[in-house]
């Protein structure tokens, strides 16, 4: 069954899911392209302001690359299709790699997130997540380790011994120790986890959409620089929304004492 990348309009919202539920959402190159291109679209589109990705069904949010395709791809490549593929192009579902998007993206992880689809929810800014989620990458069991972002946001979001200890290790973890270690921010029970991050994604669409990619931005760039580099390129940025017309709002609604309407300008 191929894997359907649907993609759902919810004001400024833009619901991104993965439809191979019989698979474990599962994706081999044709659905990580077209995921790819639903990213893409979400960025160039200035009326989309938050992006929600999750996975059909109950089970599983994404359990990451169709080993069968993606190895058969492996074995096939010559060396510059595989560095086109595997190394300069996006990474697997795109965001993991090469594609930069400064927007706001939230995981709704409803069960198993593991190999690739760790990767995929690591590479979101917001994680929320089921009871029964389970989170991890088992690639040592099989011989290789991560290659989308795994090695590189992991320790960053739960801190070195915690990434060690998963990656390292190869056992899966559940949502509690998750929440526990910073690996998610939210727990629902999945009746309530796709409703309550679209509310938590439209309350995000709601607020200054330039102040959330400037803010974004700096704390992506600012994790490889030393503190005084960061320290500047925080205050160049705060100075840089000082033109906008969504400051002018934001400051006008306060002494106003009503709601900002902000237009991203």
């Amino acid at each position: 069954m191929a894997v359907d990348i649907r993609f759902d309009r919810y004001g400024h919202v833009r619901l991104i899911t993965i439809d191979r539920a019989d698979k474990m959402n599962s994706m081999d190159f044709a659905a990580s392209d077209e995921i790819t291109e639903r990213f893409r679209e979400f960025d160039a589109d200035d009326e989309a302001r938050v992006a929600v990705v999750t996975g059909a069904g109950e089970k599983a949010f994404c359990a990451g690359a169709d080993l069968k395709t993606y190895t058969m791809n492996f074995a096939r490549a010559a060396p510059h299709e595989f560095r086109q593929k595997f190394t300069d192009g996006p990474g697997f579902a795109g965001i993991t790699r090469n594609l930069q998007i400064d927007k706001p993206i939230v995981a709704a992880v409803n069960g198993y997130a593991v190999g690739g689809g760790l990767e995929l929810a690591l590479a979101c800014d917001i994680r929320f997540c089921a009871p029964h989620a389970m989170f991890g990458d088992q690639d040592v069991n099989w011989g290789f380790h991560a290659c989308d972002g795994g090695l590189i946001r992991l320790p960053q979001i739960v801190g070195m011994g915690n990434a060690m200890e998963m990656i390292l290790g190869g056992e899966l973890i559940d949502a509690e120790h998750a929440y526990r270690i910073g690996l998610v921010n939210r727990i629902y029970p999945q009746v309530d986890l796709l409703p309550e991050t679209l509310a938590y994604a439209e309350k995000l669409a709601a607020r200054a959409p330039l102040a959330q990619r400037f803010a974004k931005n700096v704390m992506m760039k600012a994790a490889d620089l030393p503190m005084d580099e960061a320290l500047l390129l925080e205050s160049r940025s705060f100075r840089d929304l000082g033109d906008t017309e969504d400051l002018q709002e934001g400051t006008a609604a306060f002494r106003e004492k009503r709601q900002a309407v902000f237009k991203g300008r």
